[in-house]
Order: structure tokens, then C-alpha cells, then sequence
């Protein structure tokens, strides 16, 4: 029986602190309530300065507690409110309104009430000299200032309520875009780990097609050179000739790999653009005139000196050369530019063109032209293996600067750009 009531007492501790702010705001709401009966039942009684401190402090008292138990009232009523969707800030205003309107109303009535009052007592007195219409004063009054504080408690309730929903919904947006770029870096860990799994193996590979490949050459040039009947010798030089295509192929493999991994050592050094280019029209001018095709060179006069390292930005110059004479139509002919270009935004860049017409229909993007292996001549009756533009964009980046193809109609335009704040001036 003791513990019994020593639960009962403790629960009802409990109860009290845990409800001490409403239970504080009732007892106010009592007094406040009790002074203003007094005032308005015993009216008679009081003089106006009795009436006056009896409805000053009976107001006081009643708005401090309508304050605090109509703020109690909104957080109860609110407490397990949560927003959803996205028109959430459109819903709540929508509560607010109708907390409002239901002040309004309840406020008209009261007013009413009070109005009724003073003209009742009005009637009352009937101009009797002891008249005290301070009570009927004071009750209008009253339904004044308790309206303005239970305005007041709505708005900065439902203010604070948003502001809170606002602040939880930004903390849950940041978690969630945490998460989100948790997610993207280890998914661009993996990639990059896949990546460099396929680069690794396409490494070992290449370098594992090498030293038998080497075999096999050297090997079939041997036989070149042994005693054969006309028929053994032709299926010698076409062993011979494939042999060649596969190792260009594997060492291209294996360049593009190296790059594609950044492990490579750039000696750069001061290049001329166009100098480089004559030098590559040179060296591939019995290919340019067997392929029949007509080249016209468009070479800047102004400045194209660059840094980059000669070695890797030659063979992005015969890359791309090597590629115009393999696709284009035969007949036609090839320009090769060089300009300097100034951007929207004022920077200068340096560009190396190449434009031709293509032997073949280009049904297919940029982005997929320039992936390892794609080739644009889907029927591969040329010689390419659909590594030329993939090493280009491989060492373009790697020197600093771009790779872009546009394709209009039958023409085909593949476009070297680098920025001018790597040009050195003479």
C-alpha cells in the first residue's frame, strides 16, 4: 500500500514538471479570471480606482496565462506535425489562417459580449449620479489585449514552427547531399579503380604481344630472304604485312595505355606549330601523293610557338594526317589550318584543324568516334584500327590541351586546340 501511493506521488511529480509551464499558465488564467469576477459581479461596490486595479490587475494576470496555455495549446496540437511534399510552406500558412480565423471569431464574440455588457450596465445606471461604467471600460478593453496576445502567440508560434521545419529540412537536404557525394566519390573510386584495372591489363597485355610478336617478325623476315617459289613468297609477304598492322597495333595499344594512366614523362620544349606541320608534310609526302588526294595547307603567320614536348605532339600531328588519308573519299581534298582563335570571354587559343570528306557515311557521334576501337568506316574496308583518335584525345590531354571533332553532312573536322598562355612570344 505504501509503494502504491509513493508510485502515485512520483507519478503525479512527474506530471506536474513535466506540465509545470501549463499548470503555471492555468493558475494565471485563475487569478486573472478571479479579479475579474470580483470587478464584474461586485461593480457596485468598487469605486473607479478599486475597479481600475482590479481589472488592470485582473488582465494582466489573464493574459499572462492566456499567453502561456494558448502556446502550450499550439505546440500540443502541432507536436507530431511534419511537412510533406513540396507545397508544405503553402499548407502550414493554410493552418496558420485558420488558427487565425478562429481567433477572429471567438474575439468577435467576446466583443460582442462586452459591447452587451457596457450597454447593459448603461441601462442600468440610467444617468443615476452614482454611475461607474469602469467595469464596461475595462472588459472591452480586456477582449483588446487578450486578442492582440493570442495574435501575437499564433503568428510567432507558427513563425518558429516554420523557421524549426526549415532548419530540420536543410540539416535532412545536407545529410542527404553528404550522402549523396559519399555515394559519387566511392562510385568514382571504383570507376577509377576499373579504369586502372583495364589499363593495367591492356598494359601487361601489350607488353606480353611484344616480345613474341617481335619473334614473329624477325622471324618472317628470315624467310624473306630464304629460296621460295613465287606462291610461298606472296603468303610470306602478306604474313609479313599483317605482322606489321598487329605490332603497330599493340605498341599504339600500349602507348594509349601509358598515357591513359598517366604514367608518362613529358620533355617539353618550345615547338613552332607550323613548323612542326611542314615537317610532318614532308616526312609523309610519298603517302599524300599515292593517296591522290589534295592537300591545301592554311597556316597562320602569326606567332604558333608553343610549349609541349615534340615527341608526343608529332604524333598527334600524324595521327590525325594518317586518319585523313585512310577515310577520306578519294579525289577530294584535305584542309590543314592553323589560327589563333579569341574565345567570348577574351582568351586566346591556338588551333590545329584538319577538315575532309569522308569515303564513308558517318553515322555515328563525336563521343563514340573518339571511344578505344570505334571506328567511323563500320565496314572496316580501310586499314584503321580505331586507335588513332582515342591516342590524339589521349595526348592532347595529357600536353594541356583539347580534342574536338565536329561533323557536318560528309564532312569531317577534327579540331587540336591549346590555350595561348602556354605560347611563348619570340
Amino acid at each position: 500500500m505504501v509503494t502504491k501511493w509513493k508510485n502515485t506521488i512520483k507519478s503525479i511529480f512527474r506530471f506536474v514538471k513535466a506540465k509545470r509551464k501549463l499548470i503555471k499558465s492555468i493558475l494565471f488564467l485563475l487569478l486573472g479570471s478571479a479579479f475579474l469576477y470580483n470587478l464584474v459581479f461586485y461593480r457596485n461596490w468598487h469605486p473607479t480606482e478599486e475597479a481600475l486595479f482590479f481589472g488592470v490587475v485582473g488582465i494582466s494576470l489573464f493574459g499572462t496565462g492566456l499567453h502561456g496555455a494558448l502556446r502550450e495549446y499550439l505546440q500540443n496540437k502541432y507536436r507530431n506535425w511534419l511537412p510533406e511534399g513540396e507545397d508544405f510552406y503553402e499548407v502550414w500558412k493554410a493552418k496558420g489562417r485558420e488558427q487565425q480565423k478562429s481567433l477572429s471569431v471567438i474575439s468577435l464574440i467576446l466583443f460582442l459580449l462586452s459591447l452587451w455588457y457596457f450597454s447593459y450596465q448603461m441601462h442600468s445606471y440610467n444617468g443615476m449620479w452614482y454611475a461607474n461604467y469602469a467595469s464596461g471600460y475595462l472588459m472591452v478593453i480586456f477582449v483588446f489585449v487578450n486578442y492582440i496576445i493570442a495574435q501575437r502567440v499564433i503568428t510567432e508560434f507558427m513563425k518558429e514552427k516554420l523557421d524549426s521545419h526549415m532548419l530540420s529540412m536543410a540539416k535532412m537536404n545536407k545529410k542527404r547531399l553528404d550522402e549523396a557525394l559519399e555515394m559519387e566519390r566511392r562510385s568514382r573510386e571504383q570507376v577509377s579503380r576499373s579504369d586502372q584495372l583495364k589499363v593495367d591489363l591492356i598494359t601487361n597485355v601489350s607488353h606480353d604481344l611484344k616480345t613474341p610478336l617481335t619473334s614473329m617478325v624477325g622471324y618472317i623476315e628470315l624467310m624473306k630472304k630464304e629460296e621460295l617459289n613465287d606462291t610461298v613468297r606472296d603468303y610470306v609477304e602478306v604474313i609479313s604485312d599483317k605482322a606489321a598492322r598487329l605490332k603497330e597495333m599493340v605498341e599504339s595499344l600500349f602507348t594509349l595505355a601509358k598515357v591513359s594512366s598517366g604514367n608518362v614523362e613529358l620533355k617539353k620544349e618550345q615547338i613552332e606549330l607550323n613548323r612542326l606541320m611542314e615537317q610532318v608534310f614532308a616526312d609523309m609526302a610519298d603517302n599524300m601523293e599515292e593517296s591522290g588526294l589534295h592537300f591545301v595547307k592554311q597556316l597562320t603567320k602569326e606567332d604558333t610557338v608553343i610549349i609541349a614536348d615534340n615527341l608526343y605532339l608529332y604524333r598527334i600531328c600524324q595521327n590525325l594526317m594518317e586518319n585523313a588519308l585512310k577515310y577520306s573519299a578519294a579525289g577530294t581534298r584535305v584542309f590543314v589550318k592553323t589560327y589563333i582563335e579569341e574565345k567570348e570571354n577574351g582568351e586566346k587559343t591556338l588551333n590545329l584543324e584538319f577538315t575532309n570528306t569522308a569515303g564513308y557515311q558517318m553515322d555515328f557521334e563525336k563521343e563514340d568516334i573518339m571511344e578505344r576501337f570505334a571506328r567511323g568506316d563500320k565496314a572496316r574496308t580501310s586499314d584503321g584500327n580505331g586507335l588513332g583518335l582515342a591516342i590524339v584525345s589521349a595526348y592532347a590531354s595529357a600536353l594541356g590541351g583539347e580534342f574536338d571533332i565536329r561533323i557536318d553532312c560528309d564532312q569531317f573536322k577534327a579540331i587540336l586546340t591549346f590555350p595561348v598562355h602556354k605560347l611563348i612570344s619570340n
